[in-house]
């Protein structure tokens, strides 16, 4: 009866092995081990990027699980390695009966190499030339009172202070920044700004000189 349940147990866990290596077609291997002949361990490989086959040899963590029912049930993200060299970022997942006894293994092998490559295109993607940063050409949202007032804030709350605390230098070093940043863009801005640090108006166009 026991060992009808365990089967039972690896035929639902194969499923989650196929799926799982379907999902991720070239890119994550998926192994499913049964630890109960670990000569002959491997039930199913899906997306084979090892060059394994059904009924190899059980891996190290697989004979460790063996041999230790308290071995972790969860190691993941370890790094990892195809036998042609190429990267791999490994999870593996050990699967016990009612009897609480490792009976199999649920194994993911990520290839980084793939990955590598999308990571790269990706960064170059959102770079921005070094030429523009200091001084934006444009900003893409608008810049309204309230935004303007949490700047202000939380400027101020940095230094431990209100906005009307601070010192003539933190008023000046701030409204340029929010000039550089585009909220002197916003309609009637100048005013927001003069009344949150209670200057003059004109003090706040001094101050962006």
């Amino acid at each position: 009866m026991d060992d009808e349940a365990d089967d039972h147990l690896i035929s639902e866990a194969e499923k989650i092995a196929v799926a799982l290596g379907r999902m991720f077609p070239g890119l994550c291997e998926v192994v499913l081990h049964d630890l109960r002949d670990p000569q002959h361990a491997i039930r199913a490989i899906e997306n084979n990027l090892s060059g394994r086959q059904v009924g190899d040899s059980a891996t190290e963590l697989g004979l460790a699980r063996i041999q230790d029912p308290h071995y972790p049930s969860v190691i993941q993200n370890y790094p990892n390695q195809f036998p042609d060299g190429r990267p791999a970022k490994s999870t593996s997942i050990g699967i016990k009966n009612a009897a609480g006894e490792y009976i199999a293994a649920l194994c993911l092998n990520l290839d980084v190499s793939v990955l590598s490559p999308v990571t790269l295109a990706l960064a170059n993607l959102v770079a921005t030339d070094t030429e523009y940063r200091e001084q934006p050409l444009e900003t893409l949202q608008d810049r309204n009172a309230r935004e303007l007032r949490q700047t202000v804030e939380a400027h101020a709350a940095e230094r431990a202070a209100t906005p009307r605390s601070l010192s003539r230098e933190d008023k000046r070093a701030l409204v340029r920044q929010l000039q550089r940043d585009g909220y002197f863009a916003s309609r009637d801005a100048a005013q927001t700004i003069a009344d949150l640090l209670g200057v003059s108006r004109a003090t706040v166009y001094n101050y962006a000189k």
